[in-house]
């Protein structure tokens, strides 16, 4: 059937222009009520639900938070459609994807706890004589928590390598932020069509329907999902008002829609399970909308870094693009951190990550480049984890190198484009990733086997200097 889309966009203050890879318009903002229509005068004037619409659609409302959330924090959007979502056939059960997992509490017998590093090479796309569109091609690897306790999050993997056809998908469990790695992803929503690159991030809320195309082939990608909260901008501080991920780069589609009225799937993740249900037309079929609670995508080259431009380190959260909050006060479910080309110049300072132990567990992921320091074939589609309290650092190569090299300005990561899901909350591991995978390894622990007690060269020189200030020596039971 036509599609129906959008040429003027009256209803947005600003909107972006196509491209040679992104035939789409955009809205602009973040946390924005935004506005759109496909045709001209179908948004109702001064409410949300009139007795009779333009065309005889449908008014369809959904909410994103509680209905008395406070007013900043309130999350709603309102469909102006051909047929509503109710119309449908009743829900079926699918047979459980043995490689998708929601519940990550221990006493789950198909998820592990590891007390040391891991790294897997890149997850392995599908076999040509495969068919695996996104749905079916989720692989979960990480997570915390549990979608009935609206606490928590999962990490995936999406590996496919066939597009969506008459079928669509909505997450009844969270809102998913997605980076593809490898090729583009065409996703069609409710609100209109993003088009998604490696080195950009979508956003897509929990409960909105979408369905996603591979114009470039087979694709590759993470995905983080929270559960119980929504992302948002980090709080900036003593930054001021601009600076990280700013509110303008940020980019919401423009209403469009099809006429279709023929046979539909709608997935529905709901508890970690997957049901289906079937429709006879598209559910992609909103001609106007209006609201909060919108999917977005985000270019992350346009992320403006800061760090010190004197001595020491800032803490990694000044590399902060999204976070989310937990129930527990300064302590966020997770952080969405980037790690990229940018100037390093600070004196008298270890340049690379410090060893550490941060109470926080780290999972890492490389969109594109050599990310270096490691010894574990990190390599783009591929991933890391560390625990909480897990020490873990550069290899002593590294440390050596960056402890005789002249500090003179210079850009670190170029062409590199590397991300970190960071939590407060413990992860366990799932069977998928710690055993059907076949692309696990542990960190090699001798990387560090170099990392000798220099210390213990310097005696002589440390009692010396002890006698010179009348103290007891190394050594000594005085």
């Amino acid at each position: 059937m036509p599609q129906i889309t959008s040429g003027a966009t009256a209803q947005s203050a600003f909107a972006t222009q196509p491209t040679e890879k992104d035939p789409y318009r955009y809205q602009v903002g973040f946390g924005n009520s935004f506005a759109s229509e496909a045709l001209p005068g179908v948004l109702p004037e001064g409410q949300n639900s009139p007795q009779k619409n333009k065309y005889g659609l449908y008014n369809e409302g959904m909410t994103g938070a509680s209905f008395v959330a406070p007013r900043a924090e309130n999350r709603l959007a309102w469909f102006y459609r051909i047929r509503p979502s109710v119309a449908h056939q009743g829900f079926t059960r699918l047979p459980d994807n043995p490689d998708l997992e929601s519940n990550f509490l221990p006493t789950n017998k198909n998820v592990h706890v590891s007390p040391t590093q891991l790294a897997w090479l890149p997850f392995k796309l599908p076999a040509d004589s495969e068919k695996v569109d996104w749905v079916d091609g989720l692989k979960t690897i990480a997570g915390n928590g549990d979608p009935t306790l609206r606490e928590g999050l999962a990490v995936h993997m999406y590996l496919a390598n066939k597009s969506m056809d008459k079928r669509a998908f909505c997450n009844g469990d969270g809102d998913m932020l997605i980076l593809p790695q490898q090729g583009r992803l065409d996703i069609q929503t409710e609100f209109g069509k993003m088009m998604v690159r490696p080195g950009e991030l979508c956003v897509i809320q929990r409960g909105m329907k979408f369905k996603v195309i591979l114009p470039d082939g087979p694709s590759r990608g993470y995905i983080q999902e929270i559960y119980g909260t929504h992302f948002e901008l980090p709080e900036l501080g003593a930054l001021g008002g601009n600076g990280l991920a700013n509110r303008r780069d940020f980019e919401t589609p423009v209403a469009c829609f099809d006429i279709d009225q023929s046979s539909w799937e709608i997935v529905y993740k709901v508890s970690g399970q997957l049901h289906a249900c079937h429709q006879e037309h598209t559910p992609f079929d909103v001609v106007a909308w209006h609201g909060n609670y919108v999917p977005y995508k985000y270019a992350m080259e346009k992320f403006i870094f800061v760090g010190s431009i004197s001595k020491d380190h800032i803490d990694p959260s000044c590399f902060c693009v999204l976070t989310a909050k937990s129930k527990h006060n300064n302590a966020p479910l997770v952080d969405f951190l980037i790690l990229g080309e940018r100037w390093d110049v600070a004196t008298n300072t270890f340049r690379p990550p410090y060893y550490h132990r941060n109470s926080s567990t780290e999972f890492m992921g490389l969109i594109h480049g050599v990310y270096g320091g490691r010894s574990d074939g990190f390599q783009p589609g591929g991933a890391s984890f560390e625990t909480g309290f897990c020490p873990h650092g550069v290899s002593y190569d590294v440390w050596k190198a960056a402890s005789e090299h002249p500090l003179t300005p210079e850009i670190v990561h170029k062409g590199v484009l590397a991300f970190m899901f960071e939590s407060s909350m413990p992860f366990t591991i799932t069977e998928y990733a710690m055993n059907r995978c076949g692309t696990k390894h542990e960190h090699e622990p001798q990387m560090w086997d170099n990392l000798k007690a220099h210390f213990m060269n310097h005696l002589d020189e440390i009692n010396a200097d002890l006698k010179a200030a009348k103290l007891p020596l190394l050594g000594s039971n005085q």
